[in-house]
């Protein structure tokens, strides 16, 4: 599991797939910052991980302070699926 940090919007929403990296992983939450008093561009902060991580996320079971953090801009992620259910 770790943070992935969009810069720019590429139409996703909780539950998406996406890879970049050559790496595919599930949006488990997304915080939306930037629309008012941020940068340029909105940012998408996402926690992120394999299928299996789903549980350890949503029983809170890891430390959102220590989580790697990647930095992608939005054309370098590829949508796999833009939003869906959660219930793996």
């Amino acid at each position: 599991m770790k943070q992935l940090i969009i810069h720019g919007d590429p139409g996703i929403r909780k539950g998406a797939i996406v890879e970049y990296d050559g790496e595919e992983v599930v949006c488990f939450g997304i915080n939306r910052n930037g629309e008012w008093h941020g940068p340029d561009e909105v940012q998408l902060w996402c926690t992120v991980g394999d299928r299996s991580e789903y549980e350890d996320y949503e029983k809170r079971n890891f430390v959102p302070h220590f989580l790697d953090v990647d930095r992608v801009d939005a054309d370098d992620v590829d949508v796999v699926r833009a939003k869906g259910d959660l219930a793996l």
